[in-house]
């Protein structure tokens, strides 16, 4: 199968599983359900499962059994974006294509919303999986615990809300963003690689891919926001800078951003030499976030 149509199967088989997981819109309360279905539903690109599946799949992870942590991480991904566009945070109308779920709904339903998806991300990984030990579900567990808490996303974006109007060095600008968007990613590998109970040697070259891949879909998000349209992206281009947030662009430039994120996407397929062919999903997905328009 090529890549385009590995990524679309995934991508279709992730949203049949949250299409599954999500409560009924009819099921009281019918709003807040309708509304996490509105944030979850219809949107995005999933590349947080698609790199679950794709990591899985080197150690011979079956998919129904990826499904749940990929649809797990998805469900914390799905619920930071409806925190992020709410008014206490960065106020953004638009995300997806389509207005914010504050914007459809209100601010406490959206404020729920995030609430409610992130219990049900764990309620979806807690659930038993076939062929994984306990003791390593215990571990994915507490894995994604903390890629989405204080020393994760929550800690990044605490940051990020910090450093408005600042002028930060390339190193603290990275320290934030390997928690805020690099955390989650590093959780969805290696939460694919434990479904196929990979040993400690092969999760520590993953991890570092991760890390690499994790500050490279950040880099390319900035250079997307400086070049692209809101029609094209799906949300408000042009935010950050009206915010006077740090940003890879701000602080190195148009020329060398891409050049870093080059860089980056060399130190992400050499992470997976050592996986062979084995790695090719991977490779093909670390070309993917470079090379992606929205």
């Amino acid at each position: 199968m090529d890549f385009l149509s590995w990524m679309t199967s995934i991508q279709q088989r992730t949203e049949a599983a949250l299409e599954t997981a999500l409560p009924p819109a009819d099921i009281a309360p019918a709003r807040l359900h309708q509304a996490m279905r509105y944030s979850v539903l219809g949107g995005g690109k999933r590349v947080r499962p698609l790199l679950c599946h794709a990591a899985g799949s080197i150690f011979g992870a079956p998919g129904d059994i990826l499904d749940a942590p990929a649809t797990a991480v998805e469900l914390i991904h799905a619920y930071s974006l409806v925190h992020d566009d709410m008014p206490c945070m960065d106020d953004d109308d638009m995300r997806r294509g389509k207005s914010s779920c504050h914007v459809a709904y209100d601010e406490a339903t959206a404020l729920l919303v995030g609430d409610a998806l992130q219990t049900l991300a764990f309620q979806r990984l807690a659930a038993r999986l076939a062929g994984v030990s306990p003791a390593r579900q215990l571990e994915m567990l507490a894995l994604l615990a903390n890629a989405s808490g204080s020393r994760g996303m929550a800690g990044g974006q605490a940051i990020d809300l910090a450093s408005v109007g600042l002028r930060l060095d390339i190193g603290a600008l990275e320290f934030m963003h390997i928690h805020k968007t690099g955390a989650l990613i590093r959780a969805a590998v290696l939460l694919g690689a434990h479904c196929g109970e990979a040993p400690p040697d092969a999760l520590e070259r993953l991890g570092h891919y991760a890390n690499r891949i994790g500050l490279l879909f950040q880099v390319v998000d900035d250079i997307l926001d400086s070049e692209s349209s809101s029609e094209t992206l799906g949300k408000t281009a042009g935010k950050d800078a009206a915010q006077n947030k740090p940003t890879y662009v701000n602080i190195l430039g148009l020329r060398e951003s891409k050049a870093m994120a080059g860089k980056l996407r060399q130190d992400a397929h050499d992470a997976l030499s050592c996986f062979g062919v084995a790695a090719a999903r991977l490779h093909e997905l670390a070309d993917f976030i470079v090379d992606r328009t929205f």
